[in-house]
This record gives C-alpha cells, structure tokens and sequence, in this order.
C-alpha cells in the first residue's frame, strides 16, 4: 500500500489498462526470481510450444506460463498430477488481470536435495583446485587411439562410433565397458577410467552418456568419479547429456563437450579437413617451389649475362671508352662554346661601361662655354641691378634733398631737431650742409610757423664743432 502511494498519487483516476500496467510493474520489481514447490493440474500445451498449467497444493493454486524458449529445454513432459519445483518470476497478465508465474526452469521435486548436494561436492572440489585451468591437459591432435568410458548398450555409444568413423575411420577405439546409472555406477566408472589410463593403450578417454533426468546422470556427479578423472593421466573428455546438462564430471575433465557427439568431434580431427589441409599445403608447397625456382632461375639469367667471353668483354670496354670518350669531347666543345659566348658577353657589356674620353672632353668644353657665358651673364644681371639699387639709394639719400638746399639742425647731444619746441633759446645746433657743416645759436623760437630764429657762430667756432672744416655761407 506504501509503495502504491508512494507511486501514484491517491486523486489520480487510472484507466483499467493503467492499473493492470501498474500492478504488474509493481509486481515485478517487488518480488524477485525464486523457487516455488506444487502439483501440476489443467496442463496445456498451445500449437505455439508455450505451455500452460496451474500449480496447487493443498490450499492454494497460481496460474503459470512457461514460453516456448524454456519448455523446449527439458527432455522430459511436464502432466498432470507431477510434484514439480518452478524456477518463476511473479508476473502479472494486463489483458485479463491475471496474478501469474512466468516459469523459467521446472524440475521435478526431490531435485532440491540432489543439487543441493551437488553444490556442495563442487564447492569442496574447487577449494582443492580441481577445477583450475592450469590442471587441463591439451588434447592430441592425432590420437593413436581412442578410449570410450560407457555402456555398451548406450544409445549414444553409437552416436560417437559413427561420428568416429565418418571423421577418421583409422583411428582404433577400445570401449571400457560400465554401466552410467544405478548403484554401484559410480564406482565402476571410476574403475574403468583407471583401467583405461594403466591400459596405456589409447591416448584421450571419452566419458560417453546420453541425456536424461538428474536422478539418470547422478553417477557422474560422484566424488569418487571427479577424483578418478582427476587422477587419470590421459586427456579426459565428459560427453555427458545434453548441452543443457553440466555434472561434476564436466568440470573435472580436461574438455566438456556439450553433447557424445561433440565429445566424439573434439577427440579426432575430421579427415575431410585433414584432406583439405593437405591439398592447401600440397599447393602452398607447389607455389613457394614455383616461386623459388623462377628466383633461381632470373639469378641464373644474371650470372649468364655477366659469364661472357674475355674478348666480348673487351670489346665492349673499349666500345665503353669510345663513347666515354665522345661524350668527353661533346661536354669539352659545349664547354669551351659556353665559355666564348660568355666572354663574349662579358666585352659586350664591358664596351657599353667603356668611356668616350673625345666625347667627355667635348662635352666638358661645351659645358665650360655655358658656364663660362653663364657666368658673365649672370654678373651683368648683378651689375645692372646693383646699379639700380645705387639709384634708388641715391634717390633715398638724405645727401639728394640737402643738395637741393636744405640742411639737417641737430642739438649738440646729435638728436635731430625736428620742431621749434625740441630747442631752447640760446641752444647750439650742429648743422649739416650738402657740402660742410656749421654750428649755430638759437636767438628766438617763437617766430611764425614755429621756426625759430637761428644765429650762425663766428667760423671758427664752426671749424672747432666740424673737427676743423668750415661750413660754407648760405
């Protein structure tokens, strides 16, 4: 109930497909594969191989399925009424919303005791290594013979002689006749196995039963069996039962097969293989011999070639020298070709580098010439603009505009007397002439136009304030 809450809220509303679909989920992840003991009843077997049956005891009954893949397995019919023990996984049918048991293995009831048993003989003999890898002998590939551990009314005696002979008919076979089942079998086959490996007769024994129940192979599940394979000092094979069943016996010996007939295969080789494996070699061998004498051959074809006559091999050195000899005098003349048109090349082009002194030295005559009359032409151009520069210099003279009668007053300091305000009445000024100078005194400054009044000094006074030269009288 927890798990179904747990899973589906309880306000959900599920559809009947939902529910069953949930049942049977829940089912089989809750309950796990076990072992379930009863009495079949309605067994049916559907034209599809599937069987179908209820399991009941004296209170209670479940229904089951077991598919075609797991029925086909048992050499035996399940029917009503058998006390069976079903390996089943709980299931449940959605269609019909059926609780079931989806049987996966079915034996008959008393098998518990025997496999109990059975795992424990087994455990106890891989805890002394008799089952380790390392203890298995090979098998021969080609046996001298052959030796069967069986009964000789064993219906699968005649299983592994005829495969036998149909595989390698020359091989011989001795039988070491015991009985495989009832009391006492054990022991007899443990005897025969010895007897089989003091005989030194055969070098594989082939332990040879045919399938049946549990109970039928129990003798090969025996201690003193597993110890007597073990002991044997020959290539032991268990072909016991089907390839469903596995004894003690399979275990122990140094090669299972799954059914005599296997066993039968694993012990001989099949001569039709054998027969191909000759004819594969047979034209292997032809083809490396073929090969090796066609190598043969082409060696011998290049020590004919280089076996020849002394004056042949003469002959063809000097036909060597010859054209040595040619192809020395071609490389000479192309070399010697080469050279000159190089040379060639290199007086071509150290012509073009070559000087023409004549035409240097006319070019340079020519060029003295121009520079020559460049130069006077260019002083021309020089004197006549210095000239015009001397007359607009002249023009700008002070020395041009006393020449046409003024004069220049300046104090005795030399500052330039520029208006009557500048002097003071009784002031010397220096005068300069157009052609002398004269010193004068200041008699009146007042006078009409702001000129004043000026009053030249006696001469020498002039000659003393000119460094000695006497301004001319205006």
């Amino acid at each position: 109930m927890d798990i179904f809450a747990a899973t589906v809220p309880a306000s959900r509303v599920m559809s009947v497909t939902a529910f069953n679909r949930l049942t049977r989920e829940l089912i089989e992840r809750s309950l796990p594969l076990l072992w379930v003991a009863g009495e079949i009843s309605n067994f049916m077997r559907a034209s599809s191989g599937h069987c179908y049956f209820s399991l009941k005891d004296a209170h209670s009954q479940v229904r089951c399925v077991m598919f075609r893949q797991k029925a086909q397995l048992h050499d035996w019919k399940p029917a009503n009424g058998m006390q069976v023990e079903v390996r089943c996984l709980p299931s449940f049918y959605e269609p019909r919303g059926e609780f079931q048991l989806c049987v996966e293995a079915m034996r008959r009831a008393g098998f518990g005791t025997l496999y109990e048993a059975f795992e424990k003989l087994k455990a106890k003999l891989q805890a002394q290594n008799f089952f380790d890898a390392e203890n298995k002998r090979p098998l021969p590939r080609f046996a001298r013979a052959i030796g069967i551990v069986t009964s000789p009314q064993a219906a699968a005696l005649r299983d592994v002689l005829t495969t036998l002979r149909r595989r390698m008919a020359s091989t011989p076979i001795i039988v070491y006749p015991t009985p495989v089942q009832g009391a006492g079998a054990s022991e007899r086959i443990a005897a025969a196995i010895a007897a089989a490996d003091s005989h030194g007769a055969c070098d594989v024994v082939i332990l040879c039963r045919g399938g049946g129940s549990i109970e039928d192979l129990w003798a090969f599940n025996e201690e003193v069996v597993a110890r007597a394979i073990y002991a044997c000092k020959l290539p032991v094979i268990s072909g016991v039962g089907h390839e469903t069943d596995f004894t003690i016996a399979d275990f122990v010996a140094d090669v299972r097969a799954a059914t005599p007939t296997a066993a039968a295969q694993l012990a001989v080789p099949n001569r039709d293989d054998l027969m191909q494996e000759v004819v594969n070699l047979r034209r292997r061998l032809t083809r490396v011999t073929e090969r090796a004498l066609e190598r043969r051959m082409q060696q011998l074809d290049v020590v004919a070639r280089r076996l020849v006559h002394p004056g042949e091999r003469i002959a063809d050195q000097v036909r060597h020298v010859r054209h040595l000899d040619s192809r020395l005098h071609s490389a000479w003349q192309h070399t010697v070709t080469d050279r000159q048109w190089n040379i060639r090349d290199l007086a071509r082009r150290l012509h073009a580098q070559c000087p023409d002194l004549a035409a240097i030295a006319l070019r340079q005559s020519t060029i003295a010439r121009r520079l020559a009359k460049a130069a006077c032409h260019r002083v021309d151009r020089l004197h006549a603009h210095v000239r015009s520069l001397a007359m607009q210099l002249e023009q700008l003279s002070p020395r041009a505009v006393l020449e046409r009668g003024y004069s220049i007053a300046k104090t005795m300091d030399g500052r330039i007397v520029r208006a009557s305000a500048d002097v003071t009445t009784g002031a010397d000024l220096h005068l300069t002439f157009a052609q002398g100078t004269a010193i004068a005194r200041v008699t009146d400054n007042t006078l009409t136009g702001g000129e004043p009044v000026v009053t030249p000094l006696p001469a020498v006074d002039a000659e003393d304030a000119c460094g000695g030269k006497q301004a001319p009288d205006r």
